[in-house]
């Protein structure tokens, strides 16, 4: 029962901290992280779930800095630096997890200056896994990594993906028809990065009618609304 409620708990604040970072990203307004993830009285949570919540939203915790392409407050980038560092994947992580941690310790690195050529940061994780995988696997595990379609964004996964776009607009279109509104907007937001995207695939409409689909999920309208802004070239 109680595992129960913490896992409750646990996804009422990611449900919370997404929901304010859709909010942002529409309004182009501020987002500060620490205010998310703080009680009223400024005290952080002392069970540490607020943390939590900031690991599983993964490195789109910082996405309106890194979309606005200007650095965090010092305590957001504290608080998204203790997130990074409290929760590393065990070694027998999958590659998406190992994946996701990187893609939040890149983040890190990109948005805090006094890390600039500092030592101790591993390699990225393999992209074996990747290797040839039927096109319906290959979206799946791109829209679990989605944050890592950034502009400017470069490893071996943005790479992988850059080599199939065809198959991943082929993804979308499945997902669409699916009505996994999550997978979708997670493979519109490779696609609006990607070269040699099929014109017949109407990508803009088809980001609009996944963002009217899967509006009731902030996780869709984060990946949606991203995706928007980064096919525009805005800064939020």
């Amino acid at each position: 029962m109680e595992q129960s409620g913490t896992s409750t708990r646990l996804a009422g604040a990611v449900h919370g901290l997404t929901s304010e970072l859709v909010s942002a990203l529409r309004s182009g307004g501020p987002f500060r992280l620490a205010g998310s993830v703080m009680g009223g009285d400024g005290a952080e949570a002392a069970d540490g779930l607020a943390l939590a919540a900031v690991r599983v939203v993964g490195a789109d915790a910082a996405l309106p800095s890194v979309l606005r392409r200007t650095p965090p407050a010092p305590d957001d980038l504290a608080v998204f630096s203790r997130a990074v560092k409290a929760y590393p994947p065990p070694a027998d992580a999958s590659p998406t997890s190992a994946w996701s941690h990187w893609a939040m310790r890149r983040t890190l690195l990109r948005l805090d200056a006094s890390l600039d050529g500092a030592p101790g940061h591993e390699a990225e994780p393999r992209t074996v896994w990747l290797d040839d995988v039927p096109w319906q696997t290959l979206t799946h595990q791109l829209a679990v990594l989605a944050p890592l379609a950034v502009p400017a964004g470069d490893c071996g996964v943005t790479r992988v993906a850059r080599s199939r776009p065809v198959d991943i607009a082929r993804g979308f279109v499945r997902a669409v028809r699916r009505r996994d509104w999550l997978q979708a907007a997670g493979a519109g937001r490779w696609l609006v990065l990607l070269d040699e995207v099929p014109e017949t695939l109407g990508l803009e409409t088809g980001l609009e009618v996944v963002a009217q689909m899967g509006g009731d999920d902030p996780r869709v309208a984060l990946q949606v609304r991203a995706a928007q802004l980064m096919r525009t070239g805005a800064r939020v």
